[in-house]
């Protein structure tokens, strides 16, 4: 990338670099890794929206953590599981109309608003809440609203998801998650995303595939894509209990391993079953997404997997570990 730099005064080559800034959010200091692009020739700092939003972000980020406040997607999937828009959860909720709004575009939240968001993810918390409190709604909308709240109750599979899942995924953000509860639906939506851009996707390569993916995400947002956590595998990274993962991916008929030989070698591929859902990923993820698709695609499972072996991550563990979000730092794909 060219840029014009004032103290050489022409336009000149461009590199990127990672250095500590200090952030004002809510009136304390928040350090983050932030990318800056300064000029090749005498490393002058240059100006760049792109990675000041994201540094911008990613401080944001960084103190929710922090104060274990909910994340901007988080609070939109509360809000959706019940089918409410933005304007009628705040007028359930007895907030300002835009109030929803601003959080779910990364606004930080008051954090009496978000421990009431904590109790009304679960369903039988919100029924609590519409019985024991004055709210606006009239009685068909609160109807069709415990009428929501009643079928995820009763539905079986969504408990009995839930609770399979909290045994071998968590929901707890930490470091070894990059900061982000397990999401199955945006995980399930990236393996689609590389599965029908690549309709011989090997399944070694989409594992290195997922890890880049989620480490070059979380060291440009402070925050992974799908939540999942990266072992230290013969051939290279993989998402840790990814068997159980796709066995699930299978009965839902979202994707399944098709195991073939060709001469001598065993290979499974991936084979989608349905379309992409709209609106799982974000445009900044569907953009990493596609960063990662385009370095890696004359990559075959072998090259790809080489490849990740040379990384600081990979080389600091030994096989079976978790290796640690703190290492996206160090991948430099460019």
């Amino acid at each position: 990338m060219k840029k014009y730099c004032e103290v050489c005064e022409k336009e000149v080559e461009t590199k990127v670099i990672i250095k500590k800034e200090n952030y004002d959010v809510c009136g304390e200091k928040i350090e983050v890794d932030a990318k800056v692009l300064v000029c090749a020739e005498c490393g002058e700092e240059l100006y760049c929206e792109e990675y000041d939003n994201a540094t911008l972000i990613n401080a944001y980020n960084e103190y929710r953590r922090k104060h274990k406040l909910l994340l901007p997607e988080e609070i939109k999937k509360i809000r959706e599981q019940y089918g409410l828009s933005q304007k009628k959860f705040a007028k359930l909720l007895n907030w300002g109309d835009k109030t929803i709004y601003r959080y779910e575009n990364g606004s930080i939240q008051d954090k009496v608003h978000n421990s009431l968001l904590l109790f009304l993810r679960e369903p039988k918390n919100m029924r609590i809440y519409l019985t024991e409190n004055e709210i606006v709604f009239d009685e068909r909308q609160k109807a069709k609203l415990l009428d929501t709240i009643d079928k995820l109750e009763q539905n079986t599979e969504y408990r009995i998801g839930l609770r399979f899942f909290d045994q071998f995924f968590s929901r707890v953000p930490c470091e070894e998650n990059g900061f982000k509860g397990f999401d199955y639906d945006k995980l399930c939506a990236m393996i689609l995303f590389f599965a029908k851009k690549n309709t011989e996707l090997l399944k070694t390569k989409l594992m290195k595939l997922l890890n880049y993916s989620d480490m070059i995400f979380y060291k440009e947002n402070g925050i992974s894509i799908s939540g999942l956590k990266y072992a230290h595998m013969t051939f290279g990274p993989a998402p840790d209990h990814f068997d159980i993962i796709f066995g699930k991916m299978a009965a839902d008929h979202i994707a399944h391993i098709d195991v073939f030989y060709d001469g001598n070698y065993e290979k499974h591929q991936v084979v989608p079953e349905c379309d992409i859902p709209e609106g799982v990923l974000s445009d900044v993820e569907i953009e990493v997404l596609n960063r990662i698709y385009e370095k890696f695609k004359s990559f075959g499972s072998v090259e790809i997997s080489d490849y990740s072996h040379n990384e600081k991550g990979y080389k600091e563990t030994k096989l079976g570990e978790i290796i640690s979000y703190a290492y996206a730092m160090d991948i430099q794909l460019d």
